[in-house]
C-alpha cells in the first residue's frame, strides 16, 4: 500500500507550501461552498485548508493510516472533514459532488491508462452537471529527463531521523519511473529502524490524457502549468487539468 508503512513520516516531510498552492488553484477555478471530494486526499492537509475556505470536504484515500492523520489534522484545526476509505477506481458508495480534486500526481501511480480512464469515468458519474474536476499529473519530461538519477537526502536537526530518496527510469514502462524511499528512525536504545518502500509512477502524452477525458464525457478541458498560472512548453514538469462536466 502506498505510504502504508510510514504515512506519518511522509506527512511531516511534505512541503506545506504545495498544499496552499493547490488550495488556491481550487478556489480560483471553482465556486466556494459546495460539496468537494478530494481523491487520494491522504493526511487531509489540503482538505483542512479547503474546509476552512468554506467547502464541504470529503477526504477519500485508500490508506487508513493516512485517514487517521487526516482525522487528527481536522481535530487540531477544529473543522469537519468527511473521511472515507476508498479506492478511486470504484466510487460507487459515494454521492455527488460539485468539485472533485486529485493532486500530487496521484493518478500517475495507477497501473496504466486504462485505470486512469476508469477513474475519469468514476469522477464523471459522481459530478453534478456543470461540476469541475481538477487534477495534476507529472509529464513525460519529468519522468524521462528530471527524475532519472535524482537523489534527495534529509537529516533532522536532532539526527534522529534520516530520509533517502532516489529515482531511476523504469525500463519496462514507457515514461515510467521508480522511486526508492527509505526512512531511518532512531530508537530509544540508540539503534535505527529502517522503513523502505518502492513507488512506481508513469506519465503519458498529454493528448492521450485529453482524449481519455473526452471519451468519458468531459467536453471542456483546459491544461496549464504552474498551478494554473503558466503556459505549457517542452520543459513543463507538471500539468494541471480543469475539466467540466456537461456541455
Amino acid at each position: 500500500m502506498i505510504y502504508g508503512s510510514f504515512a506519518q513520516y511522509y506527512d511531516e516531510l511534505f512541503d506545506e507550501q504545495l498544499y496552499s498552492k493547490w488550495a488556491q488553484y481550487v478556489q480560483e477555478n471553482t465556486s466556494t461552498g459546495g460539496q468537494l471530494l478530494d481523491l487520494a486526499g491522504g493526511a487531509g492537509r489540503l482538505g483542512v485548508l479547503l474546509a476552512q475556505a468554506g467547502y464541504q470536504v470529503t477526504d477519500a484515500d485508500l490508506s487508513d493510516e493516512m485517514l487517521a492523520l487526516a482525522s487528527n489534522h481536522a481535530l487540531a484545526a477544529n473543522i469537519k472533514l468527511q473521511l472515507v476509505q476508498a479506492n478511486m477506481l470504484d466510487l460507487t458508495a459515494l454521492g455527488s459532488f460539485n468539485t472533485i480534486t486529485c493532486f500530487a500526481d496521484s493518478l500517475c501511480y495507477l497501473r496504466d491508462l486504462t485505470e486512469v480512464e476508469q477513474v475519469f469515468q468514476q469522477v464523471q458519474q459522481h459530478l453534478v452537471d456543470g461540476g469541475i474536476f481538477l487534477f495534476d499529473m507529472i509529464t513525460p519530461y519529468q519522468t524521462d529527463v528530471v527524475y532519472p538519477g535524482f537523489m534527495y537526502n534529509y537529516q533532522s536537526e536532532d539526527q534522529h531521523r534520516y530520509f533517502l530518496w532516489s529515482s531511476y527510469q523504469n525500463d519496462d514502462v514507457e515514461h515510467g519511473v521508480i522511486h526508492e524511499l527509505s526512512f531511518f528512525n532512531r530508537l530509544r536504545n540508540g539503534n535505527y529502524q529502517r522503513l523502505a518502500e518502492t513507488h512506481f509512477e508513469r506519465s503519458y502524452p498529454r493528448q492521450q490524457i485529453v482524449k481519455a477525458l473526452q471519451q468519458t464525457g468531459f467536453k471542456k478541458v483546459e491544461v496549464s502549468s504552474d498551478f494554473g498560472h503558466g503556459k505549457l512548453n517542452a520543459q513543463t514538469t507538471r500539468w494541471f487539468f480543469k475539466c467540466q462536466k456537461g456541455e
